[in-house]
């Protein structure tokens, strides 16, 4: 029986580490000779869009985890993600030896964009699309990377989280999702990782403070996806490659969200 389709989202922090990237790949490229699976990357860029408002002196502002992003802005943070770190990634992709692919949710429909809130000015909310093209490209045995810039049906370009982009692929395949990230899962007030969460609890260290800022974004970004896909979702650190290729297999090496 063949597994379901894998979609790995990167954090972007990733791209400033070269050689955990070019550990992952390796471990990327092993585990899809090995175990004959379609596999698919999501990637944010977060640290390279701040590096580069920051040269143009631009002001960064957050809103419960998710970058304001204004109208006149989309242009350097669309650059930033579409283009060098989603060009980054492909570069260190096709130096482990995979047939990478460099897209946007845009591309072939697969996600459909709207507007978040207005407040955050070209900040998208992705829901599943059609995946056909997708599915072509992964038929060929590439490895599509993808990076979390949409397109509305205006035409408007918009940032979209990355978890959350990575959930709408994720449900548009009907695959299986991991969210890497620089922790290692979701800690409790002591520091300790949760191995499993469900949404009971997460909602009490939220509300206690515990959980806090960008990790309440992931953490209701995994929830979503356990009830759009009907399956576990797990988060874990990209800093430990060696251990992916358990992960990518069903081990348990971070936070796994039930629903």
């Amino acid at each position: 029986m063949s597994l379901r389709p894998l979609v790995v989202k990167l954090g972007g922090a990733a791209l400033s580490c070269t050689e955990t990237l070019e550990k992952l790949f390796s471990t990327i490229s092993q585990y899809k000779e090995s175990a004959h699976r379609d596999l698919v990357i999501v990637h944010g860029g977060g640290y390279l869009v701040d590096d580069l408002m920051k040269a143009l002196n631009l002001k960064v502002e957050k809103k419960q985890g998710l970058r304001v992003t204004p109208k006149d802005q989309i242009n350097v943070v669309a650059g930033a993600l579409a283009g060098t770190a989603n060009k980054l990634l492909q570069g260190e992709a096709i130096k482990s030896g995979i047939n990478a692919i460099g897209l946007s949710l845009a591309d072939g429909g697969l996600c459909q964009i709207e507007q978040l809130d207005p407040e955050l000015g070209n900040v998208g909310k992705a829901s599943p699309g059609n995946s056909s093209v997708l599915q072509a490209i992964l038929a060929t045995g590439a490895v599509p990377i993808i990076s979390s810039i949409g397109i509305d049906g205006d035409g408007e370009l918009m940032n979209v989280n990355a978890d959350q982009a990575a959930v709408a692929v994720a449900a548009a395949l009907d695959a299986e999702l991991v969210l890497l990230s620089d922790v290692s899962g979701v800690l409790n007030g002591k520091g300790k990782l949760m191995p499993t969460l469900d949404e009971k609890l997460a909602n009490e260290l939220i509300e206690s403070g515990v959980i806090t800022d960008g990790m309440i974004v992931k953490v209701r970004a995994a929830f979503d996806a356990a009830k759009a896909l009907g399956r576990p979702i797990e988060v874990a650190t990209w800093r430990y490659p060696e251990k992916l290729a358990e992960l990518f297999g069903g081990s348990n090496i971070g936070t796994r969200f039930t629903v």
